[in-house]
């Protein structure tokens, strides 16, 4: 599905799944899976790049100590989970731009360049959501169609 393999959908399917169980919207889930396409291509990274070598996880998350310690940064809930913390906080989120959202929360070099991962977040959340609706609550029961978390 749109070019990921299996444990690609895996993630986003963790992300959509920590943001639906913070209560946030559809689009959150959306932002928060474009947000891992472009920092990580929905792998759990276990290096960083130039900008930031101490970069882990999905959401190549720091070691600053604001996103936990590194097995917070490298499971996918767990990063997920701070990550949506911090945009949650975000009250303009809703009427901003996806990629300007992920922007503030990343604080990237170039507020612009989640851009491209924009579309192939709707197509992956629209897919694992069964459709146009939310992600199932934690405690909602999955049908077949949805992704399953294992």
């Amino acid at each position: 599905m749109a070019g990921f393999d299996h444990q690609q959908l895996v993630n986003a399917a963790w992300i959509m799944k920590a943001a639906a169980d913070l209560g946030l919207s559809l689009r959150d889930q959306r932002i928060g899976v474009m947000t891992a396409i472009g920092e990580s291509g929905l792998a759990v990274l276990d290096y960083g790049d130039a900008a930031g070598p101490d970069s882990r996880g999905l959401f190549q998350q720091r070691a600053n100590g604001a996103w936990g310690s590194l097995a917070d940064r490298m499971d996918p809930y767990t990063s997920a989970t701070n990550f949506f913390k911090a945009l949650a906080k975000l009250t303009t989120r809703d009427s901003t731009q996806p990629t300007l959202v992920a922007h503030q929360v990343q604080g990237n070099a170039d507020p612009y360049y989640y851009v491209p991962f924009w579309k192939p977040a709707l197509t992956v959340v629209a897919a694992l959501s069964g459709g146009s609706g939310p992600a199932p609550a934690a405690t909602a029961r999955m049908p077949s169609s949805i992704y399953q978390l294992g």
